[in-house]
Order: C-alpha cells, then sequence, then structure tokens
C-alpha cells in the first residue's frame, strides 16, 4: 500500500488590508518600504541610482530657481554678506528664501540659499530613493511582487515581468524628476510634489519584496 503524497503546506500571509486595520496596514507598508529602502541601498546599483538621481534633482532645481547659473566671467571670487543666519531664514516668496553668498569659479556662479538647498536636498532625496528602489527591483524581477491576476506577464522573461510590476511606477517618479523646474518656478507645488513623491515610494515599496532584492 503506497503512502499518500505528502500535503502541501499552506502559507497563509498576515498582510493586513486597509479594510482590515488602517493602521496596523500604514506600520506594515511603512515597514516594508523601509526594508525595500534598504535593500536597494545596499546594492551598488541602487547606491548608483540615488546618487546620480539626487545629484541631478538638486543641480536642476537650483538651476531652476536661478541660483546656479552660468553667468561667470571666469575668475574665482567669494562673497558673503554680513549676519547671514537671520537673512537665511528670511522668504523671498512661497518655499522660497534669501541667499547668504555668492560663489564664483570660472562660468558657474552658485547663489548659496541654507534653506533653499535643504528644500531641493529633500526632494532630490525622495525622487533618489524612490527610483533607486524601482529601478533595482526592475534589474531583479524576483523582488517584484506579482500576484496571480498578473496573468500572461507571469510567464514573460525575468525583466519585461519586473517591469511590470515597477515600470509605472518608475515612470510616474521619472515625470516627477522631470518636472523639477516646473516644481522651482512655482513654489506652492513644494508641499504638493513633497505628498505625491511620498506617495510614490510607499506605493513602490508596497511592490517590492525586500528579501529578495
Amino acid at each position: 500500500m503506497s503512502n499518500p503524497p505528502p500535503r502541501r503546506k499552506e502559507t497563509r500571509t498576515d498582510r493586513p488590508t486597509p479594510s482590515d486595520s488602517p493602521i496596523r496596514w500604514f506600520h506594515g507598508l511603512v515597514r516594508q518600504t523601509g526594508g525595500a529602502i534598504r535593500g536597494a541601498l545596499g546594492r551598488r546599483d541602487g547606491q548608483f541610482a540615488f546618487l546620480a538621481v539626487t545629484v541631478g534633482y538638486l543641480f536642476t532645481y537650483l538651476w531652476a530657481i536661478r541660483h546656479l547659473t552660468f553667468s561667470g566671467t571666469g575668475g574665482v571670487d567669494v562673497f558673503v554678506v554680513e549676519n547671514p543666519v537671520p537673512l537665511a531664514l528670511r522668504q523671498q516668496s512661497v518655499f522660497l528664501f534669501e541667499t547668504v553668498a555668492r560663489i564664483e569659479v570660472g562660468p558657474v556662479v552658485y547663489l548659496v540659499g541654507p534653506v533653499n538647498i535643504l528644500i531641493g536636498l529633500s526632494l532630490a532625496a525622495l525622487v533618489g530613493v524612490t527610483l533607486a528602489v524601482s529601478i533595482v527591483s526592475w534589474r531583479a524581477p524576483a523582488a517584484c511582487r506579482i500576484g496571480a491576476g498578473a496573468g500572461a506577464s507571469a510567464s514573460l522573461p525575468g525583466l519585461l515581468s519586473g517591469f511590470a510590476c515597477c515600470g509605472p511606477q518608475l515612470l510616474v517618479v521619472i515625470g516627477l524628476q522631470a518636472s523639477a523646474g516646473l516644481i522651482a518656478a512655482m513654489q506652492w507645488m513644494v508641499p504638493v510634489a513633497v505628498v505625491l513623491l511620498i506617495g510614490t515610494l510607499l506605493w513602490v515599496g508596497s511592490q517590492v519584496d525586500p528579501e529578495t532584492m
């Protein structure tokens, strides 16, 4: 008498849903996104994507608000205002603050505004980390959570499956990165951009399995 085949061990998911427990679901989403960020920044391709995008976005932002220009005379010059701290906190307009120094090196002229740098760097870091997670997930398709509803995409080659999972998010963030000039020109859009970027990052994190990155 042959032994019965072993029963398959059923896997039970403990992932809460928004309708089940919104607070628990959001906490799990933040924790999963944090794991995805650590996994992406632990790889060389993720580190390169993060640094390249962050620096590129920051330079674009500073150029858009006219703090980084190419109007120099070719020399080297540094000028710092008196009492820079109170001046740095003075607003020119919404989310645009005064500059406290002028640095000229060759054709490059940079107006130093500490608060503006902080705003631009915050936006740049959000874009950079989101693209890093998306690119790593695209290059490592096993990290993407492609459910049974993905249909035929589950049988496609690995990279294509990865793009089916994280490609839309990647395109969204590229679009946000390309709009750096618009965000800088219309300063009231900064909080909107922050909310959109954080939402996109959580969206990307929800699609990624950090353990397979």
